[in-house]
């Protein structure tokens, strides 16, 4: 999915190679890429060049990412800041968030996740985006707003967990979601479980959602990385009340 509006984006980062490789993952789907390689020089082009959203490591020499971020906020800098962060030390994503960063990814990532956050991001700040109310997985119908889910006239119960996993996985618009992220916004900072917990939530789910589990066609595994909903290779074509062919019904809603 290429980048239709040219945005800008600021990259700050102090070790060459991953600042040259972001410039070009950023550069091939469209975005005008400013680069910095430490803080003092990002604060310097985030003032003077007014990024559409900025690429924010933590460690950086002159001025750290954390102080970085602060300073910008108090400067009254509106666009958002995607943080890179170690992997491992919530710590320092907590410390991230307060400081004003609007998200955060944590090293390593892949290309895919890096362009959906900056893609989610973007469409935070340009207005409205559509999130879908309901969504279909075989003959399931899900709701995503009442927490309610439907086989047929039957009632099908999915914890408060499963429907945080799946509205998730639909607000990645069929991007992928790393385990990391599921462990961070479905059972948040203070809890420790592993990854290998956001697996056999992922197998619960299929056995009660897909028709074939060993073989789905609905909730995907990304090898190294994660998961996401493919909605894409199935009939979605509007009908009556916004509700598309195989019942996913979207609501407008300004984050």
């Amino acid at each position: 999915m290429k980048a239709s509006t040219g945005a800008r984006v600021l990259v700050v980062e102090d070790e060459q190679p991953m600042r040259i490789v972001l410039k070009d993952i950023l550069e091939q789907e469209g975005f005008r890429v400013l680069t910095a390689e430490d803080g003092e020089s990002g604060l310097k082009s985030a003032i003077e060049e007014k990024p559409a959203l900025i690429l924010l490591d933590i460690m950086l020499p002159k001025i750290d990412g954390f102080t970085l971020c602060e300073e910008l906020r108090r400067l009254t800098y509106t666009g958002p800041v995607l943080m890179l962060t170690a992997k491992g030390q919530i710590d320092d994503r907590v410390r991230g968030l307060d400081s004003g960063a609007d998200d955060y990814l944590i090293k390593p990532f892949s290309t895919e996740e890096l362009l959906a956050r900056v893609r989610a991001l973007l469409r935070r700040v340009n207005g409205k985006i559509r999130r879908l109310r309901t969504i279909n997985i075989g003959s399931v119908s899900i709701d995503l707003i009442r927490q309610t889910a439907q086989r047929g006239t039957e009632s099908l119960y999915l914890n408060a967990k499963e429907f945080a996993i799946l509205r998730l996985l639909a607000d990645s618009e069929g991007g992928p979601v790393s385990r990391d992220r599921f462990l961070d916004v479905v059972w948040g900072y203070t809890a420790f479980p592993t990854t290998r917990t956001v697996d056999n939530y992922i197998a619960k789910l299929r056995a009660k959602l897909e028709p074939d589990p060993e073989n789905p066609k609905w909730i995907l595994t990304v090898h190294g990385v994660g998961y996401r909903l493919d909605l894409q290779n199935h009939d979605t074509r509007p009908n009556r009340a916004g509700q598309t062919g195989n019942g996913l019904r979207t609501v407008d809603k300004k984050i």
